[in-house]
């Protein structure tokens, strides 16, 4: 598994793939958080929080870790590669695996730089210092979560094409639809909507910004993710 991480994460960084993805999740959010007039604006809002911020990078991430994880098997395809790492002492699990934390490493450094924001909340507030540090590391753990959940729908999406920008249009779909779709599916259900909206990465996400780790939410994004990392390797059990 080793081998195939450093293998992906270095390919990574030989194209331009690494430099796009956290280039435009920076410029973004900072054009959105500190520039731009509109309503995610920092400077304007009053107070000093990030919840613009942790409203911005899911939607973000839709599209950015798809991006990431589009080539992960697809390429493999292409270039006949697949059949020479199946010959190598590594198991499915192992390739899966190694592609997978590759993938999700990339997203950790890509939100590494935005713990500036947090320090400049923290200059910004009135006293000095006054925030919810609790909700925003809170948050933070639930950025991991998703993107751990958004990098197994990835990965599984680019064993179902040899096309990269099929797997790419399928990855941003299906996870748009397990963020949103079952929030919108609850609003037209009545009373069972909030049964619904569980099934969802949004209402999950939300519980954990709150600064509360419960198990429950733990559980929910960690089984998700299982879950498509076991379609992958299926998928790889059949080529």
């Amino acid at each position: 598994m080793k081998s195939i991480f450093k293998k992906e994460f270095n390919s990574f960084f030989a194209s331009p793939v690494a430099y796009l993805v956290i280039g435009v999740f920076l410029l973004v959010n900072g054009l959105f958080l500190w520039v731009l007039k509109d309503n995610f604006n920092i400077l304007n809002a009053g107070f000093a929080d990030l919840n613009s911020f942790f409203y911005i990078a899911p939607w973000l991430f839709l599209f950015l870790i798809p991006a990431i994880t589009m080539k992960s098997f697809a390429d493999e395809f292409n270039t006949g590669t697949l059949e020479i790492l199946k010959t190598k002492p590594l198991t499915d699990w192992q390739i899966v695996l190694g592609k997978y934390t590759a993938a999700l490493f990339l997203v950790i450094i890509a939100l590494l730089p935005t713990l500036t924001y947090v320090y400049s909340i923290y200059a910004l507030g009135n006293p000095v210092g006054n925030l919810d540090l609790g909700s925003i590391f809170g948050s933070y753990f639930g950025m991991l979560f998703l993107a751990s959940g958004y990098c197994a729908i990835g990965l599984f999406t680019s064993t179902l094409s040899k096309n990269q920008i099929v797997a790419f249009i399928l990855a941003v779909f299906i996870s748009f639809f397990v963020f949103y779709g079952f929030d919108a599916i609850a609003n037209l259900s009545g009373n069972s909507g909030y049964y619904i909206k569980q099934f969802g990465f949004n209402e999950h996400f939300k519980s954990i910004s709150r600064g509360v780790i419960d198990s429950r939410d733990i559980i929910y994004f960690i089984s998700v993710s299982f879950f498509f990392l076991f379609l992958t390797k299926k998928q790889l059990d059949n080529e």
